[in-house]
């Protein structure tokens, strides 16, 4: 079962968020049938949007986070509500598997340049919504630079997705680590160090639980476990929702007698009559 765990030092200056996403990232591969590149590029956007997601305040407060990129993914999506319930989807997953030079799938090259950009649904008239251009295509080297740009938040962000021989999960999640600016200049220098000993995530979550992760990240520094979530991979598409997208379809593209509209994000099908498509798209 995925989880997170939310924890802040006792002094207020530094909040860990931690995920083991390994069960959500391995329905999103089955799903929507990845290959390990695709799979890797997702469940590390999944595991960044779930943390974000329990960042949020509000009930009903939710967070997407799209990356355009002109490598071959095209580019990726997750959404998540404020209990870190996430869905997503990659835009072309007709991807090689490619490894770089350091011996691991090569996620960088598949994603290459392009935007960031994180849209924030609070309940107002208008979303909140900001946007950088990827300094790296590393997702989480990406989400630091986001945090930094467009919130003035110091972070350090680990993501990983570990795929196995049968190219299933073996394991995935991450963490979100934001520091205040008045923090200890020595604390800030001592947790950089132990930061080095996770730059490979998704192997020490193999070993270790996310609290172990935490007390050994935290070290001397007294702190306490604010909250456990335990998201899940959830869309909430519904037959009412998908209506909306026929309006769009050519008069060509809803002339079969039985139009099938599929979720982007879980793979469910819907089915529309051609009497009920046109009526839909002309209101006759």
């Amino acid at each position: 079962m995925a989880q997170i765990l939310r924890a802040l030092s006792k002094d207020k200056n530094i909040a860990i968020f931690i995920m083991e996403s390994t069960d959500i990232v391995e329905y999103a591969r089955k799903i929507h049938n990845l290959p390990p590149i695709p799979a890797a590029a997702l469940g590390r956007l999944l595991t960044a949007t779930s943390m974000m997601g329990i960042m949020l305040k509000g009930e009903n407060h939710s967070v997407s986070v799209q990356i355009s990129c002109s490598g071959v993914l095209k580019g990726l999506v997750a959404v998540s509500d404020s209990k870190g319930n996430v869905k997503g989807y990659v835009k072309n997953k007709e991807v090689l598997t490619e490894i770089d030079e350091r011996g691991k799938l090569n996620v960088k090259g598949a994603i290459g340049e392009g935007t960031l950009t994180v849209i924030k649904d609070l309940g107002l008239k208008e979303p909140y919504i900001g946007q950088i251009e990827l300094v790296s295509g590393e997702i989480a080297e990406d989400i630091t630079h986001y945090f930094a740009m467009s919130e003035q938040i110091p972070s350090a962000v680990a993501l990983g997705v570990l795929i196995d021989r049968d190219e299933s999960i073996k394991s995935a999640g991450g963490f979100i680590i934001q520091v205040l600016p008045e923090t200890d200049e020595k604390v800030i220098l001592e947790l950089e160090q132990k930061l080095k000993d996770f730059s490979n995530i998704s192997s020490v979550l193999e070993n270790k639980s996310i609290e172990e992760i935490v007390k050994e990240l935290f070290g001397n520094i007294e702190y306490e476990v604010l909250a456990k979530y335990h998201p899940i991979y959830k869309c909430d598409c519904s037959k009412e929702k998908v209506e909306s997208i026929i309006p769009l379809l050519k008069d060509e593209e809803i002339s079969n007698e039985i139009i099938e509209i599929v979720c982007i994000f879980c793979q469910k099908k819907y089915y529309f009559s051609k009497e009920e498509a046109f009526k839909i798209k002309y209101g006759e």
